[in-house]
């Protein structure tokens, strides 16, 4: 059925708002680390686990979610997680304890994983024209773009005046603002009237999923020695398996395994995983060389990358949907990309003399391409399905999403750390505690030097941030050259998209065998 403008705008805004929100959250919580590790005292574990709560059950139940959001009507399932995600914002904000805050973090993600499946959806039900759904989803991506940017701003505001809480608390007036809003306006989506999905299918998404994040973050973090990531590693490939298998036989599987058929849905979905290994680790990699290479404040750091957030949002909100129309979704893609690895190119040019203007075209550059690419494949991927899967298909992105980020910060961060420590150059009676602590990271030798002779200090220091600098560099040239060559399969592999994707009718049900 058509909607008027006031349900269309009044949804998207919606929408856009709890897809924000974590977002948001996601980003402040990498600054508000250090005041929760004083006030609780946290292991190094735990830190690690308060981090990675979140994402594990996030990317674990991403794919359930979204088979649920389609059966029972993703309104429901938004409002829900909407519900939940406050609730589970308070608790966080007032943890008394290290291990109720990972139990709070692990619920946000489970809240998390109902939100963006489910709002993508609603997006898709409410503009019905493809080239109205196509800037909707535009600006939907580019948006989201623009909150990773401005977590840390937030973040550092909220830590100059109140404590760590704060950046967990604000998401609850947020929040429910949107359920409020959402009962008012979202319209319902229900499209599969179908009995629930294959129950035995949930363990083995959650078991693949989070066997390969694991596996990725715990051998990028201290090596793949331990038993542990082996398990893990081995869990990602098996299950994953065994995952498609039955799904291809389940009469009501969690997800249609044909859609992986369309080269529409299955390129655009590798084309979004590349793109955001390579932004990730280029938004961590700046974040470092602000905060540390440069010593910058986490409120000024944080200011500093708006530039290339802002450049994602222009891509995705106001030169995608035009340029589809006039080139095509395969060159949109691959131009993307392509601006994308110019930018990346250009950071080869930064140094530790670098004035920041000089630094400008570098973050726009990769943001604007990164935005048009990835607009035009979440874009895809939506279209390419019949409305009643969304929830499935917009799951399966983000999954590969998930993936292709924590990729992208193991495989780039370990060639940033691998450069760093071949050309680190410590100066003659460096003590050996100093140079481990050194060697260990930037961070670490920072530290070291502050607790050496203050000449001493400043060589070890200096020497330190240069070999940062061709970490820095080696990982970018990676991205940049890991662009081009998506852009290269991104033509090819969605050569034959329309720019104008009409709508399907629902596939029919899997059979049993």
């Amino acid at each position: 059925m058509p909607y008027g403008p006031a349900r269309k705008k009044g949804t998207f805004a919606v929408a856009a708002l709890v897809s924000l929100v974590p977002a948001i959250d996601l980003t402040a919580l990498n600054q508000a680390v250090p005041h929760l590790s004083a006030d609780l005292g946290p292991t190094a574990t735990q830190i690690l686990w308060i981090a990675d709560a979140y994402g594990f059950a996030l990317a674990g139940l991403l794919v359930t979610m979204g088979a649920v959001g389609d059966r029972i009507g993703h309104r429901r399932l938004l409002l829900i997680g909407t519900a939940l995600f406050a609730a589970a914002s308070a608790v966080t904000a007032y943890a008394p304890s290290a291990e109720l805050l990972i139990a709070a973090r692990a619920l946000l993600g489970v809240a998390g994983a109902t939100l963006m499946p489910s709002a993508l959806s609603l997006v898709r039900r409410v503009f019905t024209e493809p080239k109205e759904r196509t800037a909707a989803v535009g600006a939907f991506f580019g948006l989201g773009a623009f909150a990773v940017g401005l977590g840390p701003v937030l973040g550092g505001a909220l830590l100059d005046r109140f404590w760590w809480g704060s950046v967990f608390l604000i998401n609850v007036p947020l929040m429910l603002v949107a359920l409020v809003a959402g009962a008012i306006v979202l319209p319902e989506s229900r499209g599969l009237r179908t009995g629930w999905p294959d129950l035995p299918g949930v363990p083995l998404s959650i078991a693949g999923v989070l066997g390969v994040v694991y596996a990725v973050k715990e051998t990028a973090a201290h090596g793949a020695d331990e038993p542990r990531v082996w398990f893990a590693a081995v869990a990602g490939v098996l299950a994953p398996a065994a995952f498609a298998v039955r799904q291809a036989r389940a009469a009501e599987p969690l997800i249609d395994v044909r859609l992986f058929r369309r080269a529409a849905f299955s390129g655009a979905v590798l084309t979004n995983m590349c793109a955001m290994f390579a932004l990730v680790a280029q938004s961590l990699i700046f974040s470092l060389f602000f905060q540390l290479a440069l010593g910058w404040d986490p409120l000024k750091a944080g200011l500093a990358g708006l530039p290339g957030a802002a450049g994602a949002m222009i891509g995705g909100a106001a030169l995608a949907p035009p340029l589809i129309g006039l080139a095509g979704r395969a060159r949109v893609v691959a131009l993307g990309l392509a601006v994308s690895a110019g930018g990346y190119t250009l950071f080869l040019t930064v140094g530790l003399g670098t004035g920041y203007p000089a630094m400008l075209p570098a973050m726009l550059l990769s943001g604007l391409g990164m935005g048009m690419a990835m607009t035009v494949t979440g874009d895809t991927v939506l279209a390419s399905v019949p409305k009643e899967r969304t929830g499935s298909a917009s799951a399966i992105s983000e999954t590969a999403t998930e993936l292709g980020g924590a990729l992208g910060m193991a495989v780039l961060g370990s060639v940033l750390t691998a450069v760093y420590r071949d050309a680190l150059e410590l100066p003659a009676g460096t003590p050996a505690p100093a140079a481990d602590a050194a060697r260990d990271s930037l961070a670490g030798a920072l530290e070291a030097g502050a607790a050496l002779p203050e000449r001493l200090g400043a060589r070890v220091a200096a020497a330190a941030r240069d070999a940062f600098v061709a970490g820095m560099h080696s990982a970018l040239l990676c991205a940049a050259v890991l662009a081009a060559v998506v852009a290269v399969f991104s033509l090819v592999t969605l050569r034959h998209v329309p720019k104008v994707i009409e709508e399907e009718p629902e596939p029919e049900p899997v059979a049993a065998r």
